[in-house]
Formats: structure tokens, sequence, C-alpha cells
């Protein structure tokens, strides 16, 4: 299971490069992808790519992001590399943890 959603242009400045690791289709698993599209669609519209990794299929990918418990989701861009550890039902602690402000705090 890889799914990538691309925005218009992922190299415009407050654009999102976000890697969601999970095992396999687990309640968690898919609850935590849910909960991550629908941050993204409510916080970074057009301004966001999601990768699905499923260390079931290639547990070799886990050790380039250092992930140690699944669901994880990592911010590659903007850097610093962020993590967020869990189902991500908790919209303001993952917006936190990623450092996401919101779309209507951007600059135009």
């Amino acid at each position: 299971m890889t799914e990538t959603r691309i925005a218009e242009d992922p190299a415009i400045p407050g654009h999102y490069n976000l890697r969601l690791y999970v095992a396999g289709q687990t309640p968690k698993s898919l609850t935590a992808i849910a909960n991550l599209k629908a941050i993204c669609e409510d916080h970074l519209a057009g301004r966001y790519t999601i990768e699905v990794i499923d260390l079931i299929q290639n547990p070799q990918l886990a050790e380039g992001d250092q992930i140690l418990a699944v669901p994880t989701l990592v911010r590659r861009l903007p850097p610093p590399i962020k993590r967020v550890i869990g189902n991500l039902s908790n919209t303001h602690r993952v917006l936190v943890g990623l450092d996401i402000r919101p779309l209507d705090d951007v600059p135009s």
C-alpha cells in the first residue's frame, strides 16, 4: 500500500512533504491515514504531498527515517524533519507536532 497525493507544485514555499509509516491495513493504520487526509485538506489544501509506506511490504524503509513505532508521520519538507507517532486523532497535537500553520496564517 503506497499512495501519493501530489500538489500542484511541490517546490513552492509552504509545501509540505509528508510520509506516513504504517504496518498493514490495521484499524490503527486506516484511522491514521483518514485522519491525516482530513487534517491536510482542512489545513494544507493544495500545499501537501502524502506518501503512505507500509512497513509490512517494505520493512527496509523504516531505517531511513528512523521509525521505531507505527503509525508514524514524518514531515520531510519544509525542514527540519518532524515526527508524530500515533493514529493522528488529536488534530491540535498533529498541527503543533509538525509545526503546521493553518492556511489562513500563511502570508500571501
